[in-house]
């Protein structure tokens, strides 16, 4: 007998029909006798049109007052799935963060656990009961009740899991796994049987939105194995967990995009100790996230300086270069936001040259100009012009063999 923690994001919930096809997976695992806690998001695009009204009754809602709100969604699936559940025989229980006692910090809409207490959940799985818990939300030491941010549910499905030391966490949703890229864009992606926490956690902060960054950090840092499912429960998913030492890791597992991405450059700044540091400053005490950085050689006592950010963020950070451009006396501010950037990524990257010599022969072939690069010891990242990105992810993905199924061992 194992223990499972299955989380069912929102997709997986859209309608009273979903909830009643995912109480029939649930089932399947207790018929075949394993214990089974469930975590559930909201129903649908519930959280989304929760916020829709706040931000029509106040433009900058309270964040106390929003977390009350948006909680609220979860509440909706966990009690329909406890009723659907007891429907087909089986005991279960719905329960609030609060109720089970997840334990944060006291950041509104963006709250970090610090403790699950299991008691409740032991006694109600001990008592053959499957306890179905409100995802996204928690209590503070104050007891008021905070959210974790979008994606959130992802995050308590790992922190159950790892509070209740189960075997899996189970993600059920839409997709079948996680691909080598996005199969929209390129037919030919492969799902990955496995893939490392390193993998997965930069895959996601690259733009795969299978799980939420701060769900694979936490499974990463308590060694949760976490399986992606699709949310009809068949087949074997992928399996995330710590890279197998007697396993020969591929060069390359993947590769991820992101269209949200622009360019700001200033150029003629004077090449002198502290510029950088003014460049930035404005711009993070701002809460803008500086992803890419690059800065050239100096030639005649000056530099260009160029850096990456949200580009829903481009306009306010044109902005404070334009002012930082002028304390520092430097020359004029460039900028795009039709860019994009593309990651391959790879724990075998460590032990294996050439991965970026193949990345820049690939783009310079299909003409496809490099901005900027960033590297990491498993990731290599470049910014293009937007419109080559389906041409560059397409070649890359066929130069790194992704497409191909890897050679099984002898």
């Amino acid at each position: 007998m194992a223990r499972y923690v299955m989380k069912f994001g929102g997709s997986s919930l859209a309608t009273v029909e979903h909830i009643r096809a995912a109480a029939e997976v649930i089932a399947r695992q207790r018929r075949a006798g394993h214990e089974v806690a469930v975590v559930l998001s909201a129903m649908g695009d519930t959280t989304d049109e929760l916020l829709a009204k706040a931000m029509a009754v106040s433009g900058r809602p309270n964040p106390r007052e929003l977390d009350m709100l948006l909680s609220s969604g979860e509440q909706v699936s966990v009690a329909l799935m406890a009723m659907a559940l007891r429907e087909l025989g089986f005991p279960a229980r719905s329960l609030l963060g609060h109720q089970v006692r997840i334990l944060t910090d006291s950041v509104h809409c963006k709250a970090r656990i610090e403790k699950v207490e299991t008691e409740r959940l032991e006694a109600e799985l001990h008592a053959g009961v499957i306890p179905v818990v409100a995802g996204f939300q928690g209590i503070d030491s104050l007891d008021e009740v905070t959210t974790f941010g979008r994606g959130g549910s992802d995050t308590t499905g790992v922190a159950l899991a790892a509070a209740l030391k189960a075997d899996e966490c189970q993600i059920l949703t839409d997709v079948d796994g996680v691909y080598t890229t996005d199969p929209r864009m390129v037919p030919q992606a492969r799902r990955l049987a496995r893939v490392t926490f390193e993998e997965m956690l930069e895959l996601a902060s690259l733009g795969s939105r299978v799980l939420q960054i701060r769900s694979v950090q936490f499974a990463g840092k308590y060694n949760v194995p976490v399986r992606v499912l699709h949310n009809s429960g068949v087949g074997e998913g992928t399996l995330i967990s710590y890279e197998e030492p007697d396993v020969e890791a591929p060069v390359v597992s993947g590769i991820a995009f992101s269209r949200n991405e622009a360019q700001v450059t200033i150029t003629g700044v004077p090449d002198r100790p502290g510029n950088g540091y003014a460049v930035l400053r404005s711009v993070s005490e701002s809460h803008i996230v500086v992803d890419m950085i690059v800065m050239n050689a100096p030639r005649a006592g000056i530099v260009d300086f160029s850096f990456s950010v949200p580009r829903e963020e481009y306009d306010q950070a044109m902005e404070l270069a334009r002012t930082a451009a002028v304390e520092i006396g430097a020359g004029d501010v460039l900028g795009s936001a039709s860019v994009a950037k593309i990651s391959v990524v790879g724990v075998g990257m460590r032990s294996h040259a050439g991965v970026a010599t193949t990345m820049f022969e690939v783009l310079a072939r299909e003409g496809v100009n490099v901005r900027m690069v960033s590297t990491s010891e498993i990731k290599i990242s470049v910014l293009i012009e937007e419109k080559y990105l389906e041409l560059a992810v397409r070649s890359l993905h066929e130069a790194f063999g992704l497409d191909q199924a890897p050679v099984a061992a002898n």
